[in-house]
């Protein structure tokens, strides 16, 4: 835990203590993404005071607050209305990186951590304290879990049982009739779906989880489609999917990989750009799984996070030569690499000069292309907008992952 939350922690009496004295014993340990300011906080907070008195000793549990109060003083003030710990309010970076790892976008936020491994349990515990107590700690149920719950799926041809899907890929598109980008890449979807079941050993199926608001809407929707369905009836099934991936948004293609051992792997969250790939196909299933890095003209997202989301290194050389361009994004791929498992920051490149994203980042930190210069900046939106610049004679390997652990002189979005 002291590699999630510090090495101290502020205690109910205002003392501050070593995190492994606070947290030792505790299964599950509660971040609690909050503020004084804040009014759904401030209501919010006796609702959790009640549930957090009555099952913490039983569920052996701690939360801990992570302040986004603006002062010490107002922190000061709404801690001592907590019966919990609190991180200490001088942590400000490490308050930024733990919003960032767990896509806080508003609060009060409630996520909970397994307490001896740190790993996340669910980050949606807020939903769970207000409407379902008894499941406490409300461990999402795996994919697999969530379909067994659903025995037949819509075919083409009659029901399917979903046990059968159990040894192929798994192709989830979440999409609705209403929206007009999913009716945008619905056929696109449809042609390569036909395209690549005709491939002798793909071994897939997809199946469609219908965000329609009626039944009539999704018999009309899915009569335009070749593949599966959930059927429309089971709402809970479909919901469950959405939240376990993230689903933000429509349309949304996720492959997953065969059930092994009762889990199924997560490919990618991200297919759509896969079935855009004219090597898509070609690559499919092993080829595409995300790399951890990006062009920047072509998604702001990056290992599961956008670039709103967490800290980006990006790569400006638009302007520049093909072989500068080559020798710069070698280099941020190489970084990338190596970073691969650092969930905190992002990396993106970016070689068309007439791409309106990277026009957009330019104008952000103020700085134009140069055919002689190539860019490199960190972008930490979620830091209240921070933004560092390099200057590094010449990029490579080396000078890259310098910059990344030590970015300099901290810069403000306007």
């Amino acid at each position: 835990m002291e590699a999630l939350v510090g090495s101290k922690l502020v205690t109910r009496s205002g003392e501050v203590e070593p995190t492994s004295k606070v947290l030792q014993g505790k299964e599950v340990v509660g971040l609690y993404f909050s503020a004084h300011w804040c009014g759904p906080c401030r209501g919010f907070t006796p609702q959790l005071a009640k549930f957090y008195t009555e099952i913490k000793d039983a569920k052996k549990f701690e939360i801990v607050f992570v302040s986004s109060d603006r002062d010490e003083a107002s922190f000061n003030e709404y801690k001592d209305e907590m019966p919990w710990v609190a991180l200490p309010f001088e942590e400000r970076e490490l308050k930024s990186a733990l919003s960032s790892k767990y896509g806080v976008r508003g609060i009060p936020t409630l996520v909970l951590v397994d307490g001896a491994t740190g790993e996340l349990i669910t980050k949606d515990a807020r939903e769970g304290v207000s409407g379902d107590r008894p499941g406490f700690p409300w461990r999402p149920k795996s994919v697999v879990e969530i379909l067994a719950a659903v025995p037949e799926l819509r075919g083409k041809a009659g029901p399917v049982r979903t046990a059968s899907l159990a040894g192929k890929h798994l192709l989830v598109y979440f999409s609705a009739h209403w929206c007009p980008p999913c009716r945008g890449f619905t056929p696109q979807l449809a042609t390569f779906y036909n395209k690549l079941k005709e491939v002798e050993d793909a071994n897939f199926e997809l199946v469609f989880a219908s965000s329609d608001k009626s039944a009539e809407a999704f018999e009309e929707y899915y009569a335009e489609m070749p593949w599966l369905a959930l059927p429309f009836e089971a709402r809970d099934a479909k919901e469950a999917l959405s939240k376990a991936y993230d689903v933000a948004g429509i349309p949304t293609l996720v492959l997953l990989g065969p059930e092994v051992d009762g889990k199924r792997e997560t490919i990618t969250t991200e297919a759509r750009a896969n079935v855009a790939d004219p090597d898509g196909i070609k690559t499919f299933p092993n080829g595409w799984k995300p790399k951890p890095y990006a062009d920047v003209a072509s998604t702001i997202s990056c290992k599961g996070k956008d670039i709103n989301e967490a800290k980006a290194l990006v790569v400006l050389c638009e302007l520049c030569d093909p072989d500068v361009q080559t020798r710069c994004v070698d280099a941020l791929k190489a970084v990338a690499l190596e970073a691969e498992n650092d969930a905190d920051t992002i990396f993106f490149y970016a070689t068309t000069a007439s791409d309106p994203t990277v026009g957009r980042i330019r104008s952000l930190v103020d700085l134009a292309a140069s055919a002689d210069e190539p860019t490199v900046v960190v972008l930490d939106i979620p830091d209240n907008g921070a933004y560092y610049v390099a200057e590094i004679p010449k990029i490579t390997t080396d000078t890259l992952r310098a910059f990344v652990a030590n970015p300099g002189e901290r810069k403000q979005l306007g």
